[in-house]
């Protein structure tokens, strides 16, 4: 895998799935598989059900993600990525965006990736 590979893999994911989340979040569960991780702030849960469920549960009806920074990795030989986003939320009505950082390691499956581990963390000022 070459450097171009794995960043444009990493840009073309986050575009996917933020757009996908800030339009209906309930139709991220086939980037997930039962080996998943998602720890969201404090709370883990594993596998693509509980995942959503998780996912669908939060606490606001609208959201927009903003990407400030995109960095990637190969994490080993057997082509998956680690990638690290951090950015802006909009949610709902407020005017005031929020920071985020979130990092997915994504694994081959077939022509595609899915996610293995997603790490989401809101980012206040220290």
């Amino acid at each position: 895998m070459n450097h171009m590979d794995f960043n444009t893999l990493a840009t073309e994911f986050t575009q996917f799935y933020y757009k996908q989340f800030d339009q209906d979040r309930s139709q991220l569960g086939n980037l997930y598989r039962a080996d998943s991780m998602l720890t969201f702030e404090t709370s883990e849960c594993q596998g693509a059900q509980s995942i959503i469920e998780k996912l669908v549960s939060l606490p606001f009806q609208r959201v927009e993600h903003k990407i400030a920074t995109l960095n990637a990795q190969p994490a080993s030989a057997n082509g998956d990525v680690i990638v690290l986003v951090t950015g802006q939320l909009l949610l709902d009505e407020e005017r005031n965006a929020q920071n985020y950082s979130q990092v997915f390691h994504l694994m081959p499956e077939g022509n595609g990736y899915y996610v293995l581990n997603d790490i989401f963390r809101l980012n206040y000022g220290m």
